[in-house]
């Protein structure tokens, strides 16, 4: 599985790519946008073909979700150790994010997936996770019920990687959004994964 992160800024012809991507094969696409106010997340979902909604995470204005039939909702650290996410999380699907495999293996069944990172040292933050030791500690992975997503300084030439050890997808955002060409970069992270 491939999920493809937003940049927290708009980026030019964004939401073109997006649905580019989708038509190429992407499987979730995760909306991280903190600054927009709820007019503007209107705006730029209204501009991603509505065939993919079902394939949108939101990871802020969840009330969106019904106006828009989308039923996916990302929840950070903070909001699930405070429990903000139980009133969305029954009738939607729902993921998270952690940054070691002690913290995940505890996640409950209510969770279809967390993201754990950074895998690699970031793309997009300098220096984030020069010192990361997730990649070892995967082994060390036992929980059965919540899919395990990859996230931090993947691209088409380590995502491999991701997969040779046993993680069930990555999640992809600097080596998208940095490029001169993410459709390009996609496509090459999409064909890995196909050969």
């Amino acid at each position: 599985m491939i999920l493809v992160i937003t940049p927290e800024l708009i980026v030019q012809n964004e939401t073109n790519l997006i649905n580019q991507m989708f038509q190429e094969g992407l499987d979730l696409l995760h909306i991280r946008k903190p600054w927009l106010s709820r007019n503007e997340m209107i705006e730029f979902i209204t501009q991603i073909d509505k065939t993919f909604y079902s394939q949108l995470v939101l990871h802020t204005h969840y009330d969106l979700g019904k106006e828009f039939t989308i039923s996916r909702f990302h929840f950070r650290e903070i909001d699930r150790k405070e429990e903000t996410y139980k009133y969305w999380g029954e009738e939607n699907t729902i993921s998270t994010s952690v940054h070691d495999i002690t913290t995940y293996n505890t996640l409950d069944k209510e969770w279809e997936y967390a993201f754990i990172s950074p895998f690699f040292p970031s793309i997009s933050k300098k220096g984030y996770g020069l010192d990361s030791t997730i990649k070892k500690e995967i082994k060390h992975r036992n929980n059965p019920d919540v899919k395990l997503i990859a996230l931090g300084g993947i691209n088409q030439d380590n995502i491999h990687q991701v997969f040779e050890a046993e993680a069930d997808g990555a999640a992809l955002l600097g080596a998208i959004w940095e490029s001169e060409e993410p459709l390009n970069v996609f496509r090459k992270c999409r064909n890995v994964l196909m050969s």
